[in-house]
């Protein structure tokens, strides 16, 4: 079964670049970080994090929500291909309904 994966942040974030019509250079200057960064960011290198996050949003007219959901869903997606469950035993003698 072919699971679906979330984009990287950084393809979205291409897209608002592309339409800016700026150069990379003149994005990573408002975003006051450097040029190098920016690409890592658009190339799927390096995760947005929440300070980039709040930069997105005060450059693109977004919520920094935006950003940080884009990249959970993405790295949730990308963990549940890794990370091996079986074996795991529900701890809790109540079931998850029962505690409230």
């Amino acid at each position: 079964m072919i699971m679906y994966i979330p984009p990287h942040p950084g393809e979205i974030l291409r897209d608002y670049t592309d339409t800016t019509r700026l150069m990379v250079t003149q994005i990573a200057e408002n975003l006051h970080i450097s040029r190098k960064v920016l690409y890592e960011i658009l190339n799927g290198h390096v995760n947005i994090s929440v300070e980039m996050a709040w930069k997105l949003s005060a450059a693109f007219s977004t919520s920094p929500e935006l950003w940080v959901n884009l990249q959970l869903q993405h790295d949730l997606c990308q963990a549940r291909q890794r990370v091996d469950v079986t074996g795991i035993e529900y701890l809790l003698q109540r079931q998850p309904n029962e505690l409230m």
